[in-house]
């Protein structure tokens, strides 16, 4: 059986008066001196458009240089230095070399000025107004479960087997491997709640934890397992779930689109790369621009 989606509509209240909104913020994460920052740019944007009414801070490594820097404040993002996180010395193979710095999203746990933050890559756009996650229960970690079929995967048992959590009776995890693997979520899209001591039992956690191939998301999942409540995918499209697991998406309620598969993002996209002259990747691709362009 496919587990339990926690469902995150919450009713709007009418307020009698104004209110002073409580420490709300989403968060994303910069580093290098490269392109990315559009993908940031556009984030921003997209907030927003959809009229969020809390901001986006952005952390940003020591190598963002100053010119990013005031791109991004005048977009109205709050943008905030960290420390490289690393974590200990070994010979794992990532994924994606550039992962290792991923690890870095640790340092968000520390923004305690906040009480709730919805952490969004910046490769991930939002297209409906989110908010209402704000309003979730406290004490939860809540993503949206990954996907095992791409190559990227193929280090795994799962994707060797052929077995996947979007469609746990497709292929079923065989009886004499024991107990189907604990739910995992995709770490583009989390909301969380900042805490010093979470901080510093992250950082201790980290440094006796053989790095894995996919670096801080394996950590995460692996850290939050007993508090992780997975929500509809509607809130973290992975573009791969339009090829892999299509029966599963409801392309015109999906309010997050993330543009991790490869030839994807949308500010470098050619179309050359596998499944990118797909109809629908090429529209959301273009929605992506009309944001951006806006």
């Amino acid at each position: 059986m496919a587990p339990e989606l926690i469902q995150a509509g919450v009713k709007p209240t009418v307020l009698a008066k104004p209110v002073t909104l409580p420490k709300r913020a989403y968060v994303t994460f910069l580093a290098g001196d490269g392109d990315y920052v559009k993908g940031v740019v556009g984030l921003a944007k997209g907030l927003r458009q959809v009229k969020s009414a809390y901001p986006l801070v952005v952390a940003v490594l020591p190598d963002v240089p100053e010119e990013h820097r005031r791109i991004l404040e005048n977009q109205g993002c709050i943008v905030r230095e960290i420390e490289p996180v690393y974590p200990p010395e070994n010979q794992t193979q990532f994924a994606m070399a550039y992962y290792v710095i991923n690890y870095s999203k640790l340092r968000i746990w520390k923004f305690v000025e906040y009480s709730k933050m919805i952490y969004l890559d910046g490769d991930i756009q939002v297209y409906e107004n989110i908010d209402h996650l704000f309003d979730l229960p406290d004490g939860q970690f809540y993503a949206v479960m990954d996907c095992f079929c791409e190559k990227t995967w193929s280090h795994t048992p799962q994707f060797k087997i052929g077995y996947c959590q979007q469609c746990p009776d497709k292929v079923k995890w065989p009886a004499e491997m024991g107990q189907p693997p604990a739910l995992y979520f995709n770490a583009g899209m989390f909301v969380f709640e900042p805490s010093l001591t979470t901080y510093e039992n992250l950082l201790a956690t980290l440094k006796s934890t053989p790095p894995t191939p996919f670096a801080e998301q394996d950590f995460l999942n692996m850290y939050f397992k007993d508090i992780y409540k997975p929500i509809p995918l509607v809130y973290n499209l992975v573009l791969a779930m339009l090829w892999r697991h299509p029966d599963n998406v409801e392309l015109d309620k999906v309010k997050v689109v993330h543009y991790c598969a490869a030839g994807s993002k949308p500010w470098r996209y050619t179309g050359k790369e596998e499944n990118m002259q797909r109809e629908d990747v090429k529209m959301l691709v273009q929605k992506w621009w009309d944001i951006y362009n806006d």
